[in-house]
């Protein structure tokens, strides 16, 4: 594919972003869709997209990339001095402190070592959409590990467990905070809890198409649904919807949970990561920003049998991009899309997809577009 199928703008010195993106799109192939913004230093600087379909303005569900926007709340929480990171829990919550789980800290939760990633009898789909059902049936889980002694993804369950204890505190939810302190000042199109009336704008999020060898791959890898991976995944229940299917229903995307629910376009991810970091009054002060992106977790995750970094709530991109500085911090969502914010280059970047990608987790892709638009950073401050 030509870039002259690529539609969209990109600044001076970004036109080699384009062209990567471009080669994306042929090498995806069939009916690739996709967005693709970046911001530097608060301006937009990559505002891209490609497929059928989809336009700048469509909206999809962005899976795991919700936690970004739920944990930027409990930083900014913890920034106004209304949460304490090594507070207990149960301080907050006294139901939580149950089953072994009563010493636990709001930062070993934040930083997915409290061990409880779901429930033995697992979630039914109108269950995992209601993070106050989520934390309701978690309370009295006993961990499936001894907290702090590993850590593990919490998944599908992660922003109930925060987002209870923000509302402990404050009375109101994690999305009420973010539509009140992020969504709607910078005029956001990333929603927790997606309005009736953008509904026209939103795109079913279509299921992954495995060649042969990649579902060979997938089947050799596959786990017991009664392990950790699969109650992390809520793969022990009978009628448990499928991952890649959540945002495709009403009341996942109108409750919002704030582990999953999340549904945005590219500029709505972008956007967000560069009212954390960029402007006159970024929303997070830089030693909050830094704290929350210190790395916390590290190596074999007990939930996704593979190699993971987490700080506080985000993911350690670094990790996967090793271009980027110390201390960026974002989270990817498992259709493949991808979203942080670089304080030390100042680049906040969004990209999101249709269709899910192989294997699932942050596209493959996404190697190639960061590494493209840290490049013309870099050359554009040489």
């Amino acid at each position: 594919m030509s870039s002259e199928h690529i539609q969209g703008t990109v600044a001076d010195g970004f036109e080699s972003v384009r062209e990567e993106f471009a080669a994306v799109a042929t090498a995806e192939g069939g009916d690739y869709a996709a967005q693709l913004v970046a911001h530097v230093d608060g301006e937009r600087v990559v505002d891209l997209w490609t497929g059928p379909e989809i336009t700048a303005d469509s909206l999809t569900g962005v899976f795991s990339s919700t936690k970004g926007a739920a944990h930027l709340v409990v930083a900014l929480l913890v920034q106004d001095g209304v949460l304490d990171l090594d507070q207990r829990v149960s301080h907050y919550w006294p139901e939580f402190g149950a089953a072994g789980k009563e010493a636990i800290t709001l930062r070993e939760l934040l930083a997915h070592r409290a061990g409880v990633v779901g429930a033995d009898a697992g979630f039914t789909a109108e269950e995992i959409a209601d993070d106050r059902v989520i934390a309701e049936r978690l309370a009295p889980q006993r961990p499936y590990w001894r907290p702090g002694t590993a850590f593990g993804y919490h998944a599908l369950v992660i922003g109930a467990l925060t987002g209870e204890v923000v509302r402990r505190v404050t009375g109101r939810s994690i999305q009420e905070h973010y539509e009140e302190r992020v969504r709607r000042p910078f005029g956001l199109d990333f929603y927790l809890g997606l309005p009736e009336e953008l509904e026209p704008r939103f795109l079913t999020t279509q299921p992954m198409l495995p060649t042969p060898e990649q579902l060979a791959q997938l089947e050799a890898n596959a786990t017991g649904p009664d392990s950790i991976t699969g109650i992390a995944f809520n793969r022990n229940h009978p009628k448990a919807p499928e991952l890649w299917d959540l945002p495709n229903l009403e009341v996942v995307r109108r409750l919002s949970p704030a582990s999953v629910g999340g549904v945005a376009s590219a500029r709505g991810l972008a956007g967000m990561y560069a009212a954390a970091i960029s402007g006159p009054e970024p929303l997070l002060r830089p030693e909050t920003a830094a704290e929350f992106a210190q790395v916390h977790s590290r190596g074999d995750d007990l939930s996704t049998r593979n190699h993971n970094a987490f700080g506080l709530g985000f993911a350690i991109v670094s990790d996967d991009y090793p271009v980027l500085g110390q201390g960026a911090f974002g989270h990817s969502g498992a259709a493949g899309s991808q979203a942080f914010a670089d304080p030390r280059s100042g680049l906040a970047y969004g990209y999101n997809r249709r269709r899910f990608a192989f294997p699932g987790g942050a596209a493959p892709e996404n190697a190639r577009l960061v590494s493209a638009i840290h490049k013309a950073v870099t050359e554009k401050r040489a």
